[in-house]
């Protein structure tokens, strides 16, 4: 029982570091990646489709990335999504080739994503924080209905809190790591 509760947390954790990273790729660092417009979703004949179902993307520089609709008529579909995005990115059209360029970040902007950064991280330590607990809740409960010993439950919470240090270690990694990749000019 002890056992299944120490996997779980280790794998909820895992999947908060995971979630974490999923979320920082969203974050522009003046670098072009296919993830900036993974998110979008375009209108194909009244549904919302992700964008790479609807049109190829490729990076085609450090700096630009080419979109290419697998149908005409969705260029102009396309583009619209672009522009609602909160990428704040002009589409350049030409014929059925949608170009977006990346412009460089500035000084200032790269401080303010620092700061997104810095947020999404202690809200990645926040929920392992609250697994944490929620372990910690489970191993007492088994401990009023006398499945295991008081030894037991300190052993495990132990074991648990080494689990929650490792985890807070690969989010202050991760946060690291994402903020070198944004100061880097």
């Amino acid at each position: 029982m002890l056992n299944d509760i120490k996997k779980d947390t280790q794998t909820r954790m895992a999947k908060s570091v995971e979630a974490l990273r999923h979320a920082l790729v969203k974050v522009r660092t003046g670098r072009a990646s296919t993830a900036l417009v993974d998110h979008l979703k375009v209108n194909y004949y009244g549904s919302d489709m992700p964008l790479t179902q609807v049109a190829s993307v490729t990076v085609t520089d450090a700096r630009s990335l080419t979109i290419t609709p697998w149908e005409k008529q969705m260029v102009g579909a396309v583009e619209k999504a672009i522009l609602g995005s909160d990428l704040g990115l002009t589409p350049n059209t030409a014929g059925t080739t949608i170009r977006l360029n990346i412009p460089a970040l500035t000084e200032e902007r790269r401080r303010d994503l620092t700061k997104v950064v810095h947020g999404e991280g202690e809200d990645a330590k926040v929920a392992i924080r609250n697994i944490r607990r929620d372990a910690n809740q489970q191993v007492k409960e088994l401990l009023k209905e006398k499945l295991v010993s008081e030894d037991d439950v300190r052993r495990s919470e132990d074991e648990i809190q080494k689990i929650t240090d490792k985890a807070i270690k690969d989010v202050d990694d991760v946060v690291k790591a994402k903020e070198q990749e944004l100061m880097a000019v």
